[in-house]
């Protein structure tokens, strides 16, 4: 069973005079494909879940990450990072999958990209690296579309969605992306390999792992 979005005409606080127009005239011809088209969500349960060794922070503690941004700034300029978002669905809800590390902290499923690395080579890269299978079956992940962008103006926790205008050289871009998931598992597809399991809103599916992958409404 596949959930789609839901488009409600009109809604929305202030009203614009557009809203009032037809539909045809709100949008500019040959608009991107991308623009209110439907996400298909699938159930969790048409997935299957593995293990393999857990994954550990490149840096022992945050003041170590962001010396080593420093450093790497010196070197080699603005960090390029980029992250995936994986949605399914469990109960009639949408859920995020993503990883845990430790007790108290979750991240999606993504990281650093090299230098001179394209954006979604490197991101289909990273999530083999964290999710992919280990028997040679080459999972094929669908990268669809843009839907954030932070940047960390300062060697500093903080980043905002665009960059302050007092700023001219951030420290960081991450850029999020949508994966759209395979309907189900076939053939090897739709098979994660994680140090996983689910809690939360979900029941325990593996209570072996060191580093969790969860899902979360």
């Amino acid at each position: 069973m596949a959930m789609a979005t839901t488009q409600i005409k009109g809604s929305g606080w202030p009203r614009r005079a557009s809203q009032n127009a037809p539909f045809e005239q709100k949008f500019v011809p040959n608009q991107s494909i991308t623009i209110n088209r439907t996400i298909n969500l699938y159930p969790l349960t048409n997935y299957t879940f593995g293990t393999k060794e857990p994954l550990f922070e490149k840096d022992p503690s945050v003041p170590a990450r962001f010396q080593r941004m420093r450093d790497e700034f010196e070197k080699i300029g603005m960090r390029r990072s980029v992250e995936g978002v994986l949605l399914v669905h469990e109960h009639g809800l949408p859920h995020v999958l993503l990883l845990q590390l430790g007790t108290t902290f979750f991240k999606l499923p993504g990281g650093e990209l090299n230098p001179g690395e394209d954006e979604v080579d490197g991101l289909k890269r990273l999530l083999t690296e964290t999710l992919g299978r280990q028997d040679g079956v080459k999972q094929d992940w669908v990268i669809e579309d843009t839907i954030g962008n932070w940047w960390r103006p300062n060697f500093e926790p903080p980043q905002y969605p665009y960059v302050p205008p007092h700023i001219t050289k951030p420290k960081e871009h991450k850029r999020l992306f949508l994966v759209q998931l395979a309907e189900k598992a076939c053939d090897g597809e739709g098979e994660f390999i994680t140090r996983t399991q689910f809690f939360g809103s979900l029941c325990y599916v593996h209570k072996e792992s060191r580093l969790t992958m969860i899902a979360k409404g």
